[in-house]
Order: structure tokens, then C-alpha cells, then sequence
């Protein structure tokens, strides 16, 4: 799995750049794209003809236009087939758009746009390329916050509709509000604190009140949002590394691997070596 790191082109350090999947496949003549990547910063990419696929996390998307795809973080996929897609692709630092970034993390990695939804996201995403390439060309015009909140623009217009609550109140927004930290704690802490009596502490809430504003947020509660997060990173490091079992519970914070044998097949009906197995039986 390879490890890539946000590596702006020359003059254009300005935390985000606009390219194409034109451009993505003609500086990858050796098509290390179909093989498995984990960026340590934001993909935004909007199909606006052709058809393809892409993986993410160990879910398979199939591409046509219309397809948004956001790649965060940490998340492990692959350009399986863009040969044929075309549209513009986007690529941020993590912290260039905080409050939508954080906000918006449970947005899937792959989603669809209507046709008149794709119109309007694709004059954004013209618009931020205009203003970007502006920037590189002549920097007195360039304006990082401008280029912030072009970029924020398009993501509004593209992000999936989030139905509201019926009745929604400052009670659901404030659960929101707790959730939000709750789930930033998750990520910073997770390999650390496997127990949600932890978070709370941390937090200075209770354990329902972490329950119920994780309920509100994703259906779940706060024990299985945790569960499902440290379970995720033990397949990404099952699956993409040649880390022994054993080396992947001390990675995760289980002090015994017979505990992290037992997480890993309550949660995923099979010990970690046999998922592994079929895991890679199925790349192959």
C-alpha cells in the first residue's frame, strides 16, 4: 500500500490543486493508480462523462457521470478503472476547509448527482480552476481564503442531501455539536482507548450522553461507532500490510492478541488471519 503525501506542484502551495482524470492518468504512465493508496490529505472528484470504478475501504463504486467521489485522510482505495472517466479532480490539505471537513466526515466516499445538481457542481469546480490556475500564473492575484471558500462552495453543491429531523430543535443541534466531538476524539484516540467510558471523561459528558448523540447522528451507538472504527483500521492493516497479527493488536492498543482475536471475530464473524486469507485471495 502506498503511502502519499500531499506534494503540491510548483507554485501552486496554496493547500489545494485542480486537476483532471485526464491529467491524473497521463502522469501515471505506470498505473500505480489501480493498486491500493492512502493519502494523507483530501480527493474530491466529479465524473462529468465516461464510466468506471474505484474502491474504498473495501466497498466497490461503480463510476458514471454524474459520480462524486471524496477520498479522506486515511482512507485506503484505488482508481480500479478511470481510463474512461473524465471530470475534474481535486486534491486539499486536511484543515483547508475545517468546519466542513469536520461537519461533513460522514459523507460517503461515493455518491450520486442529478443532472442539473452535476451542472452547477462542474461551473464551481470551473470557477475554483480559473481562480486557482490565476494564482499559479500570477501570484499577487492569489488569495488563499478565496480559493477556501470556492472550494467549500462546490462541496455544498455536490454533498448528498441529509434529510432534517421532522421537529428538529437546539436539543438535536447540540447533540450534533456533542457527537461531532465525540467522533474527532474517536479518531485521535481510538488506537488508545478502546472504551467509551474513556471518551466521556475526556469530554466531560457521560457515557448516554456520547450514546444518544451518536444515536441521533448515525443510528448506532457511541460502543459501536468505536467498535466499527478500530475495526476498520484492523482490516486496513490486515489487508494491506504484512503486519503479524500480533503486530497489528500492539498497532491497535490490545495489550494480549488473544483480546484483539476476539474483538476481530465478534465484530467480523471470522478470526483476523482467516480474514486476511479470503481478503487477499480476493485482490489476487
Amino acid at each position: 500500500m502506498r503511502q502519499l503525501r500531499y506534494l503540491p506542484a510548483v507554485g501552486s502551495a496554496y493547500g489545494v490543486e485542480v486537476l483532471s482524470f485526464a491529467a491524473l492518468r497521463s502522469m501515471d504512465a505506470h498505473r500505480r493508480r489501480i493498486q491500493p493508496q492512502r493519502p494523507d490529505f483530501h480527493v474530491f472528484a466529479l465524473v462529468s462523462s465516461g464510466t468506471g470504478s474505484h474502491e474504498a475501504d473495501f466497498h466497490g463504486y461503480r463510476l458514471e457521470e454524474g459520480s462524486a467521489v471524496w477520498i479522506r485522510p486515511g482512507m485506503v482505495h484505488r482508481w480500479s478503472d478511470i481510463d474512461a472517466c473524465d471530470g475534474p479532480l481535486i486534491l486539499f490539505r486536511p484543515g483547508f476547509l475545517p468546519g466542513l471537513t469536520a461537519s461533513d466526515a460522514g459523507t460517503p466516499a461515493c455518491w450520486h448527482l442529478d443532472r442539473q445538481r452535476l451542472s452547477l457542481a462542474l461551473l464551481a469546480a470551473d470557477h475554483l480552476d480559473r481562480e486557482h490556475g490565476a494564482a499559479v500564473r500570477t501570484p499577487r492575484l492569489a488569495s488563499p481564503a478565496l480559493l477556501s471558500h470556492l472550494l467549500a462552495a462546490l462541496i455544498l453543491r455536490a454533498l448528498p442531501d441529509t434529510p432534517v429531523p421532522a421537529g428538529a430543535t437546539t436539543s438535536h443541534d447540540r447533540r450534533m455539536a456533542v457527537f461531532h466531538t465525540y467522533r474527532a476524539a474517536v479518531e485521535e484516540h481510538f488506537t488508545d482507548w478502546h472504551h467509551v467510558a474513556d471518551y466521556a471523561r475526556h469530554l466531560g459528558h457521560d457515557v448516554r450522553t456520547l450514546t444518544r448523540a451518536t444515536r441521533a447522528a448515525t443510528g448506532t451507538g457511541a460502543k459501536t461507532f468505536l467498535d466499527q472504527r478500530i475495526l476498520l483500521e484492523a482490516r486496513r492493516l490486515l489487508a494491506h500490510t504484512d503486519l503479524p497479527v500480533s503486530g497489528c493488536a500492539r498497532r491497535l492498543g490490545f495489550r494480549d492478541v488473544g483480546n484483539f482475536t476476539t474483538f476481530f471475530r465478534r465484530q467480523a464473524d471470522m478470526p483476523p488471519a482467516t480474514w486476511r486469507h479470503v481478503q487477499r485471495a480476493q485482490l489476487t
